[in-house]
């Protein structure tokens, strides 16, 4: 069982992709990371000696603060001491039990640590399915605090250009449709990211996107839940902001629900 200011990567996993995620703070030496260039998924990379640096500069101020989980290697020294460094600054901070190396041994998802700092992304304004989906993927997965710009089609590549931003679900950039898939469906290859649960809700999210309703039956509530969000919003990141919610619970039915069924009564006459 974890310590008292540990957490286990099996727990950890559970937060992993919801709004209850900690601050993932990865404190491992440079030869360790060198060794190994992927991070958990939205992990911030910090010196052990100073890792508040890698915490948000604009934390967001309603509600509690988020927890801190860091990790190290093993989840030894440079761990435990940070952890105790952050605790000493007043934040809620615990160890991974075990480290980089038990969530590596267990399978956990991973992201391409070249990927984590891309932080301001553009796209076509008046979004619908996959314009939603894949800032919440990348919000959960890859960095917290990116920042999404929605403006004409005409100007998604001249901004992307003027703004350092990366252009996304748009024809002739990488992160984008590849064949019959969507752009849901690529962004996990380029970060290097996969599980179960975000490949089932991709067939969700391609067949809503690409009108395949026949790939999967939850396709045309999402569609249908996605022009009604489309039509309630006139502002794009109110409309964002409206969806993650509707993606948090898309991914837990496609981690812990999608075998679930529903019929009313619940007991029929013979």
């Amino acid at each position: 069982m974890p310590g008292p200011d540990e957490i286990s990567v099996q727990q950890l996993a559970r937060l992993i992709g919801t709004p209850d995620q900690p601050h993932i703070i990865d404190v491992r030496p440079q030869e360790d990371r060198d060794a190994d260039r992927f991070l958990m998924p939205c992990a911030r990379v910090a010196s052990h000696l100073a890792p508040g640096a890698a915490l948000p500069a604009f934390p967001n101020p309603v509600g509690p603060a988020r927890p801190i989980a860091v990790t190290c290697y093993k989840g030894g020294k440079f761990a435990q001491g940070a952890a105790a460094l952050l605790r000493n600054m007043g934040h809620r901070a615990e160890v991974i039990e075990g480290g980089w190396a038990a969530w590596r041994a267990a399978g956990l998802p991973v992201i391409g640590a070249d990927v984590r700092d891309q932080a301001l992304w553009v796209t076509r304004h008046r979004p619908n399915v996959d314009r939603i989906a894949c800032p919440w993927l990348i919000r959960r997965f890859v960095n917290p605090e990116a920042r999404f710009l929605y403006v004409a089609p005409s100007a998604v590549v001249e901004v992307a250009d003027k703004f350092g931003a990366i252009p996304f679900d748009i024809e002739g950039v990488p992160h984008s449709h590849v064949g019959e898939t969507c752009t849901f469906d690529t962004l996990p290859d380029l970060f290097g990211l996969h599980s179960d649960a975000l490949a089932r809700m991709a067939v969700v999210i391609r067949a809503a996107d690409t009108d395949m309703h026949g790939l999967a039956p939850q396709a045309a509530g999402l569609l249908a839940i996605s022009v009604g969000l489309s039509r309630q919003f006139r502002d794009d990141l109110e409309q964002l902001q409206a969806g993650m919610v509707v993606y948090d619970a898309l991914y837990r039915w496609a981690r812990d629900g999608f075998e679930e069924g529903h019929d009313w009564p619940a007991v029929r006459a013979a």
